[in-house]
């Protein structure tokens, strides 16, 4: 596929540091480059507020133009959210397709959609966004499926009016309801099993695949691209003894996602709601990675998953620079490609399991062959001993929750 020719612009804006500000666009650097987009060149201006009518100055977006020219590009992608108004008279003077990053995100998510539902999703929160940007965008909505920035929700032009879109967005969310009905019923034959759940959540990028691979076995997409994983995954992770536990892989987050976006994968992340411990794979290599953490809690806090306990992973120690300092307490340092790295991480979940579930010791006698198969199998077993005088297996462990007694 024929790459697309990519100006990116950035205003950099007295509420941000110059670090943050560029670490977003070496971000949108990363988003476009996922996007197959190749990147022409850059215009940077500093403001002390946006334009209203155009986002950039004037001579900026003359300036703006003339490279567009220039470079013969496609796409100009701003590094911020547009408005309407704004995207309508950018394009007035650009001759080229003009979207905003929130546009770019979609289009990535539209591209790594596998599932009907994960499709369906990104179906819904792309309508949502067009919907109050239908007035005024012209040509440069015209079609959709004609590049970066369009690859929509399968209509082959945008020739509808919002009550079509409405009209699309209820029948999606209909498909949607539905689909999900199907999942909670899936998590909630997973909860009966009294079965431990890990969940991995982190930065875009930060390794989760990777990790997730290594401790399961398994080959889900490992690329050194953003949203590699969008589409949830669950599998077992076997432990010593033949205790298992289940583990979900989670699409990755980014800083300033858009907020269609965090409505239409609430439901995706429910997987992930459900678990016991969450895993935060962080990748210390990345000189932003503070701010990456910060990220990833905030939006724990507004999904209300902040109550979840949570080990912090980071990965990469091999790439770290000087300035690394871990900052969180429950913590584990590896390399994700390491030999080492799984048997480590493995030792941590387990003493997270000691930590998260009750500890029990029973007697249980010859004849009980069936419960003691039965225990092995919900419980990790930490002493397993057989007591010649009272003919009976003495196991002790972890398990869920206390047998019930009958006093």
């Amino acid at each position: 596929m024929e790459q697309e020719k990519i100006i990116l612009v950035g205003v950099f804006l007295p509420n941000r540091t110059e670090e943050a500000f560029w670490n977003s666009i070496r971000e949108l650097r990363s988003l476009t480059s996922t996007a197959n987009g190749e990147i022409v060149d850059e215009l940077i201006q500093k403001l002390e507020r946006v334009n209203q009518a155009s986002f950039i100055g004037s001579g900026k977006l003359l300036e703006l133009a003339e490279l567009v020219e220039m470079h013969e590009a496609d796409v100009v992608i701003f590094n911020s959210e547009l408005s309407a108004t704004q995207v309508r008279n950018i394009s007035k003077v650009v001759a080229a397709r003009v979207i905003d990053r929130t546009q770019l995100i979609l289009d990535i998510f539209a591209m790594r959609a596998k599932s009907r539902e994960g499709k369906l999703q990104v179906a819904y929160a792309q309508y949502k966004y067009l919907l109050p940007r239908l007035s005024g965008q012209g040509a440069s909505l015209s079609k959709l499926g004609g590049g970066i920035g369009s690859r929509g929700p399968g209509e082959s032009k945008l020739e509808m009016d919002k009550r079509h879109i409405r009209e699309k967005m209820d029948d999606i969310r209909a498909q949607l309801t539905h689909v999900e009905k199907h999942r909670k019923r899936i998590i909630n034959r997973r909860n009966e099993q009294a079965i431990f759940r890990f969940g991995l959540i982190g930065y875009t990028n930060a390794g989760k695949s990777t990790i997730f691979n290594r401790l399961t076995h398994e080959t889900t997409i490992e690329e050194d691209k953003l949203f590699a994983t969008l589409d949830p995954t669950t599998r077992k992770i076997r432990f010593a003894g033949g205790f298992q536990a289940l583990i979900t892989d989670t699409v990755g987050f980014i800083q300033d996602l858009p907020t269609t976006l965090i409505a239409a994968f609430r439901s995706t992340l429910e997987e992930t709601a459900n678990v016991d411990v969450l895993i935060h794979v962080v990748d210390a290599s990345d000189s932003d990675y503070l701010q990456h953490e910060t990220t990833v809690l905030a939006l724990l806090t507004e999904l209300e998953m902040n109550h979840i306990p949570i080990l912090t992973v980071y990965n990469k120690i091999d790439q770290i620079t000087q300035g690394f300092i871990p900052d969180r307490p429950e913590h584990l340092l590896i390399s994700a490609l390491s030999s080492t790295a799984p048997t480590s991480l493995k030792q941590r979940m387990i003493e997270l399991i000691e930590k998260n579930w009750h500890y029990f010791s029973k007697e249980i006698s010859e004849e009980q062959g069936k419960e003691l198969a039965q225990i092995k199998q919900r419980a990790w077993i930490t002493k397993l001993e057989y007591l010649e005088d009272n003919k009976a297996y003495l196991v002790e462990g972890y398990q869920p929750r206390k047998e019930p007694t009958n006093d």
